[in-house]
């Protein structure tokens, strides 16, 4: 099992940039292939982007391709998302979680850190 502790979240002006960050806990991280995703208020749990164990290839969702970078640091056990270019409509809890199986069935997940983009 592993324990995710997302950070990095706050508010910013449209056309600024955060980097999230998410933290796991234990010796297994490079098992897992880790992804971020958002809610915004009132809507459902969209994926943002997705790494791979090794950190070689990566997967984002159309909305972001372009403006957001993921990545992963395996010897710090943390895996980044670098939102640039940011809009209000990017408002929303960005979560990270992990793929234990590496069937896009994301089993872990931590609690969220709030991104808020003034207009």
């Amino acid at each position: 099992q592993v324990q995710l502790v997302e950070s990095g979240g706050g508010l910013v002006q449209a056309g600024g940039s955060l980097r999230l960050a998410c933290a796991a806990s234990g010796r297994t991280f490079t098992t897992y292939r880790m992804g971020w995703f958002r809610q915004a208020p009132g809507k459902e749990r969209d994926f943002v982007a997705a790494i791979s164990r090794s950190g070689g290839s990566t997967y984002y969702a159309d909305s972001v391709k372009g403006r957001f970078t993921i990545s992963r640091d395996n010897a710090k056990n943390t895996v980044y998302l670098q939102m640039n270019s940011l809009k209000p409509e990017d408002t929303a809890v960005y979560y990270c979680a992990a793929d234990r199986d590496s069937d896009y069935v994301f089993d872990y997940w931590g609690q969220g850190t709030q991104v808020t983009v003034s207009s």
